[in-house]
């Protein structure tokens, strides 16, 4: 829906000028998106999906926003976040009033949370200056294409590492999953890691596998695991 009309006010020096003609017209540069080139005018030209990242004032958490735009409406959000436990709580209510609403209108919304209003602020000058994922695949992405990011077991991919001066490194959590034991070389030196993949793990005990049984069988190693000196569990040793 366009805004109303207002009636113009011209000051007196601009009512005193006299009229000149305009040359030729300059449209908006086009951009690449989905696999054309649009001269935007609209929130209705405007199609694409990409990413943002934001973070708060006090730089203590962060997120990464995932939309999907379809003809200036927004289709799709994926939020995720990090390091701050009231951002995980923003995040569930911006999921739900981010879909639905225009690029201009989600820009003009307050999304509870700093980090949250600053991911939608990047990722708004990504889709608006033709940098989306999808700007020369044609149609771009259906809609349910957001998931892909988190890949089998639908979570995030994240990464917790530790480390201090007198005692070296922790892995905590990798893309693979949550880190169970670092293996150790004769010098101690970390040569590889055992991690529980725990979105298989959960989605074999929801459909009633033994919980121990279904852990196993979601973990695995990386490195040379099998030829350590040493196992160490990163949070307990």
């Amino acid at each position: 829906m366009k805004g109303v009309m207002t009636r113009m006010i011209y000051s007196a020096e601009v009512e005193r000028m006299c009229p000149v003609a305009k040359g030729a017209y300059h449209g908006p540069a086009p951009i690449p998106q989905e696999g054309k080139w649009v001269q935007v005018k609209e929130n209705g030209d405007i199609s694409g999906l990409t990413h943002g990242v934001g973070w708060c004032a006090p730089q203590q958490g962060a997120c990464k926003l995932t939309l999907n735009v379809k003809n200036g409406v927004i289709e799709e959000a994926l939020v995720e976040t990090i390091g701050c436990s009231g951002m995980t709580h923003s995040a569930a209510m911006s999921v739900e009033i981010l879909p639905g609403k225009t690029l201009l209108e989600a820009m003009n919304t307050d999304l509870v949370c700093d980090a949250i209003n600053v991911a939608m602020r990047e990722l708004f000058l990504q889709i608006v200056y033709g940098r989306s994922q999808t700007a020369f695949s044609e149609d771009g992405l259906p809609v349910g294409a957001g998931l892909e990011d988190l890949g089998k077991g639908l979570r995030s991919q994240v990464g917790a590492m530790y480390g201090t001066k007198a005692k070296g490194a922790r892995y905590l959590e990798m893309a693979e999953g949550y880190v169970t034991r670092l293996a150790l070389d004769k010098d101690n030196l970390i040569i590889g890691y055992e991690f529980i993949h725990m979105g298989k793990a959960m989605n074999a005990i929801k459909k009633g596998k033994d919980a121990g049984q279904a852990l196993k069988e979601a973990t695995g190693s990386y490195g040379r695991f099998a030829e350590a000196a040493k196992y160490i569990d990163p949070r307990e040793e």
